[in-house]
């Protein structure tokens, strides 16, 4: 499919093709229309093979061949107020199109409309100069999202406050530790009030602490009517501040829906994934394994389930065998184990679940084997998917932290 190079242009006089922040919407909307973005692998080099490399691929027609789509064909619509995350593996476009959102980077194809002021925290560094002041920064900051200096002098208490820099505000940005530049610009990115909030994976380089200010801080954006679009690895942190997930591959939209779902199906990829990549030359493998109910068809929620495995290999004696449920990572929501001692021919173990405690949803077994001094013989790797049938999770209100795997059967009196 090939993109159309229709364009609109900025109705704002930058003359930025492909971004347009007036018109109709209200603000915090984001409107994006068959985007399509390409970059070139060119190399840098000015040796005479490369240039004559590049002359010939031109005469031959074959200089397509060093352009790479970032993103193809991309339809979102975000309304004002909402909470989305925007999930995938590396590559698979997400920080392009934050960037796009921004307008540091501008489509190749496509229409794009992002209304109202524009918060963004894309790198560490973001909109913050090196050269000026932790004070400086915040009201250049300020003078780019349009805010007067009484706006930001307003809020500017608010934000030393919460970046936790002290008399350090007053100092150059460029001698500060990366951790003071990422709480610096997250603190003014978010209490200069944008109408939209562009938050990238930096996040990652605060400690646990500032992590979940961040989080906080971001719930409270939203409760104000700010558009959060959240770029993140930590799904359990999407999940509990976002309603709804965009989840990218390969440049192209895989899913957008509830959070959840959207999650589900990056999950369920990244099992299938990792289980194509489980080793073969290993002492022990899985013959046959089986996830089944006891008293249903198949797992159910609150009803027992079992699990039966056969194990083969070349190894003989005393092991553990180590089974776990997640939902899509390698840390398990449950694990239970077993010592046993496994035999040349194979072994046949199974685990009885009296309660099982899941929601309804797809999940994943994986299973482990070690020896007595916890040497893998079968190392921690995905073996089954099933689903569970039973009642949804509830969806907890944004002030909740994040919504818990696990179903609890419960009944209410007052």
């Amino acid at each position: 499919m090939s993109p159309s190079l229709t364009t609109t242009t900025s109705a704002a006089g930058s003359g930025s093709a492909g971004v347009d922040r007036s018109g109709p919407l209200p603000l915090g909307t984001i409107d994006a229309q068959h985007l399509w973005k390409r970059f070139r692998a060119d190399s840098r080099r000015m040796l005479l093979r490369d240039n004559l490399g590049r002359i010939a691929r031109r005469v031959t027609g074959r200089d397509q061949a060093d352009w790479r789509w970032a993103l193809r064909d991309i339809d979102i619509h975000i309304r004002p107020g909402e909470a989305v995350g925007l999930i995938g593996s590396n590559g698979s476009g997400k920080s392009t199109l934050l960037k796009m959102l921004t307008g540091v980077m501008y489509p190749y194809a496509g229409r794009l409309q992002v209304r109202g002021r524009v918060g963004a925290l894309i790198e560490v560094r973001a909109g913050i100069h090196p050269d000026l002041t932790g004070r400086e920064n915040a009201f250049l900051y300020g003078s780019l999202l349009g805010l007067k200096r009484a706006e930001v002098t307003k809020r500017f208490d608010d934000i030393v406050d919460f970046a936790e820099l002290g008399t350090a505000i007053d100092r150059q940005v460029k001698w500060y530790s990366s951790g003071m530049q990422m709480r610096l610009g997250f603190a003014v990115a978010a209490f200069l009030e944008p109408d939209v909030l562009l938050v990238d994976e930096v996040l990652a380089v605060g400690d646990a602490l500032f992590q979940q200010k961040c989080l906080d801080r971001m719930r409270v954006v939203l409760e104000q009517g700010t558009t959060l679009v959240l770029v993140s690895h930590d799904l359990a942190s999407v999940e509990s501040i976002c309603t709804r997930g965009i989840w990218l591959e390969q440049g192209e939209i895989r899913a957008d829906g509830p959070i959840r779902q959207a999650l589900r199906g990056y999950r369920d990829s990244v099992e299938e994934e990792t289980e194509a990549r489980t080793r073969t030359d290993e002492a022990i493998g899985i013959t046959e394994v089986d996830v089944r109910g006891v008293e249903t068809a198949g797992p159910a929620t609150n009803k027992p389930m079992v699990v039966e495995a056969e194990f083969a290999g070349s190894y003989s004696g005393p092991a553990t065998v180590h089974i776990g449920v997640t939902e899509g990572t390698a840390s398990p929501v449950f694990t239970a184990r077993r010592d046993l001692h496994l035999g040349r021919s194979g072994e046949r173990v199974r685990c009885t679940l009296a309660n099982l405690p899941l929601p309804r949803g797809r999940y994943a077994l994986w299973m482990g084997v070690y020896d007595p001094e916890g040497h893998p013989l079968m190392t921690w790797h995905p073996a089954k998917q099933f689903d569970v049938a039973g009642p949804e999770l509830d969806t907890p209100p944004r002030a909740v932290v994040l919504a818990a795997p696990v179903y609890v059967d419960h009944t209410w009196e007052a």
